[in-house]
């Protein structure tokens, strides 16, 4: 087998080759000093393997240009992306981190790493104010933990915004045991957006001018088509609606590609990253979405792909067209290229306003066509949660919007009963709450009273389902096979086997006018921690109240997803929820400490989409 991650010894570029990385998709000249070999795109521009257990990592400023003009980015050992770590399952590994940041960095004087999905001690994690105090200019941090799992994952900052401005890289852990598919080569694909704007004025954009990226509203053209197609009242009572929560049905995402540029190993696609095959070779793609705030649906035209892992867990292998990617989530996929010289990788945003994409081929310096971005997707009724009290589908708008909601049970001064999700227990409840078929038969969603009259919380969901077997918006009925979370299936049992002992509810709620993001409706400042019970198993119910797809990360522990039956399914590290979701999963208190739980596009955890979690004995 032939373990194809680091870089291959070759001849220098040629000065053409130079420029193009130089101004479409590299570590400025400046900031890398040298340019990397011919080969440097099996990976990408300066990046190297580090493997074994004793590592060194620096942290400083390196300059980039990935679009004409040079920015500094924040970066580990002056690489973007940073090193890809290769570890062994059953070691102890040891990592020095060195904070070498200039005096008056925009990224400012105190770092930290987090090893995303790695179980570990609280005080290894590298959550500043919870697990350590950060890295303070000049000092050196020593990390010192047992690796315990096997698989794809990866690491980055968790200090401001410096995940944004680029230290992230890859982290690939080789399993004790044989892995239970074949391959030939070895490629990581790290999905990342740039922006050449400071992450803190774009954060404060987002404060300012939520909508700023939002280029697509619907004008009257667009409402004189959809009366036409939909009827007149039909169309003024869902104008109605949306006006209703003060939101536009084609606010995809916060941030997309007219403020991002989108990489692929810290290359664009002019760069043209490149992954080398040889016909009938079956190639194992390590896909890690590292981006800021970018969900990614990722295809190659002319290839399937089979998913064997999921957030570095075995999954019976399901072989699909296109997958979702959604933020921090890692997919692993076996393919077989042959009959052609050359693939393209592609990536579109979920909002349908760019791509990246690469290219898998015999030889470098090949392409393939590159497929035409998807037409614009447009949020429906049914979408938000609301479609089962009309009779709404999750049509795009081809097939009609969906009707309008129930303006009163939109309305927050709903008499909802009192609920305590972070103490009480709502095992005597049962579970049928979550058991979701068709819309019509939901029972309407209660909502806990710190939603109530908050100026926090611009609108609820008010039937949700669970959405496991839905594509996603966007990806419903586009001719090819999409991956669902329905479709996987991890390759083990339960591994805790019993029971959930007690329920929690939370609801992932917003305003996006004020770009004010929460659980409960409560913001991180004024929150109380959810305290877990140590060796406890219990079940966390997510209901998402926005109109926005949040990936929810737990640290420290598994997060086990439940089918719609409440029956162990899929062992996750990070849990996408998109908009009018519910979703349950188990999770074994098993690791004692403090730990971060929150949504991971970075400017919502930022803006209050964060908890504490409090694991006591």
């Amino acid at each position: 087998m032939t373990f194809r991650i680091s870089a291959d010894d070759g001849v220098a570029p040629s000065r053409r080759r130079f420029v193009q990385g130089l101004a479409l998709g590299g570590i400025a000249a400046a900031g890398a000093g040298l340019w990397p070999r011919a080969s440097w795109a099996l990976q990408s521009p300066t990046s190297r393997v580090l493997a074994g257990t004793d590592f060194d990592l620096v942290v400083g400023e390196t300059l980039v240009n990935f679009t004409g003009r040079t920015r500094p980015a924040a970066t580990i050992n002056g690489s973007l992306p940073a090193p890809i770590l290769r570890w062994r399952e059953g070691t102890t590994v040891g990592l020095r981190v060195r904070n070498a940041l200039p005096a008056g960095s925009i990224y400012g004087d105190m770092t930290s790493i987090h090893w995303h999905g790695i179980l570990l001690p609280s005080n290894m994690d590298g959550v500043p104010g919870l697990s350590f105090d950060g890295i303070h200019r000049g000092e050196t941090f020593q990390y010192r933990f047992d690796v315990r799992q096997g698989g794809t994952y990866w690491y980055h900052s968790h200090s401001g915004f410096q995940e944004q401005a680029g230290m992230y890289g890859a982290l690939i852990i080789d399993p004790i045991e044989p892995e239970p598919f074949a391959f030939d080569r070895d490629y990581v694909v790290l999905l990342t957006d740039w922006t050449d704007l400071p992450p803190q004025a774009l954060f404060a954009r987002l404060k300012k001018m939520a909508e700023h990226d939002n280029y697509y509203k619907r004008t009257l053209g667009d409402f004189i088509r959809d009366a036409r197609e939909d009827g007149l009242r039909a169309t003024m009572a869902e104008r109605r609606g949306w006006g209703h929560m003060r939101m536009t049905p084609t606010d995809i995402s916060d941030v997309n590609a007219h403020t991002y540029t989108y990489l692929m190993n810290g290359t664009t696609s002019p760069g043209n990253w490149t992954a080398l095959f040889r016909s009938g070779e079956k190639i194992r793609l390590r896909f890690i979405n590292g981006s800021a705030m970018t969900y990614f649906d990722v295809r190659i035209p002319g290839l399937k792909m089979t998913v064997v892992a999921a957030d570095g867990q075995y999954v019976h292998p399901v072989s699909v067209d296109e997958f979702r990617i959604a933020v921090a989530e890692t997919f692993d996929v076996i393919v077989e290229p042959s009959g052609q010289d050359a693939y393209t990788i592609f990536a579109q945003d979920m909002g349908r306003t760019g791509f990246v994409s690469g290219t898998l081929a015999v030889r470098e310096g090949l392409r393939a066509p590159v497929p035409d971005v998807d037409a614009r997707p447009i949020l429906t009724m049914d979408d938000m949660g609301h479609g089962g009290m009309h009779g709404g589908g999750h049509a795009g708008h081809g097939a009609g919007q969906g009707s309008a909601p129930d303006h009163a049970a939109l309305g927050h001064g709903m008499d909802h009963a009192a609920m305590d999700h972070a103490s009480m227990d709502h095992a005597s409840m049962g579970h049928a709450s979550m058991e979701q078929g068709d819309h019509g038969a939901v029972a309407m969603q209660t909502h806990p009273d710190s939603e109530r009259n908050n100026p926090l919380v611009d609108m609820q969901t008010m039937a949700p389902t669970h959405r496991l077997d839905d594509p996603g918006i966007g990806l419903r009925d586009n001719g090819r096979t999409v991956l669902t979370y329905g479709m996987m299936r991890s390759l083990f049992e339960d591994p805790d086997g019993r029971a959930p002992g007690r329920e929690i509810e939370l609801h992932l709620t917003g305003h996006m006018e004020k770009f004010a993001w929460s659980f409960d409706g409560i913001k991180f400042a004024d929150a109380e921690p959810l305290r877990l019970n140590y060796g406890e198993r219990l079940r966390v119910v997510l209901v998402n109240d926005t109109m926005m797809t949040h990936p929810i990360h737990l640290h420290g522990m598994w997060s086990d997803v439940e089918d719609a039956q409440g029956n162990f399914q899929l062992r996750k590290h990070t849990v996408d929820m998109p908009p009018g979701s519910k979703r349950s999963y188990r999770v074994r208190a098993d690791a004692l400490g403090r730990w971060a739980y929150h949504c991971h596009l970075l400017y919502h955890m930022e803006a209050g989409m964060f908890r504490e979690v409090q694991v006591v004995e």
